[in-house]
């Protein structure tokens, strides 16, 4: 089992692609389109294997909620080989982000893109799922 694609609605879709894109330069608009009931577009953003199915509504209504209180998601984790490679170029394209406290088996680093979405990455420094899930 593995995960195909997640969907999310986004305020802007091309704000959502330029920081994925950032972040996975392996990352290509797979396809796009219109919205079939209501007004907005579609755009499907990845790889061969994984891929993000981004949303934008005409009618766009933020919901105002604060993350790990309020039902909903709280970030995506992304598992990455280079850590360091992801983090300078979000950097280099002016995204702030911030790394945790030290792990033996891990590092990661949270980044939030233009829409307010948290993103975690996450490199494991251990294959054994026993060090990777030493919490």
């Amino acid at each position: 089992m593995y995960l195909e694609h997640a969907n999310i609605t986004v305020e802007s879709i091309e704000k959502s692609m330029e920081f994925l894109q950032t972040a996975f330069p392996d990352f290509a608009l797979r396809g796009e389109g219109s919205l079939m009931n209501q007004s907005g577009k579609w755009a499907h953003v990845g790889n061969d294997s994984f891929y993000f199915a981004l949303q934008q509504c005409d009618d766009h209504l933020s919901e105002i909620s604060t993350r790990y209180i309020h039902d909903g998601i709280n970030h995506i984790g992304m598992v990455v080989e280079d850590l360091d490679g992801v983090t300078h170029r979000l950097q280099q394209r002016g995204y702030d982000g911030y790394e945790t406290e030290a792990h033996p088996f891990r590092r990661r680093a949270y980044y939030f893109d233009p829409n307010g979405i948290e993103w975690e990455f996450v490199q494991y420094l251990s294959d054994k799922p026993k060090e990777r899930n030493l919490y």
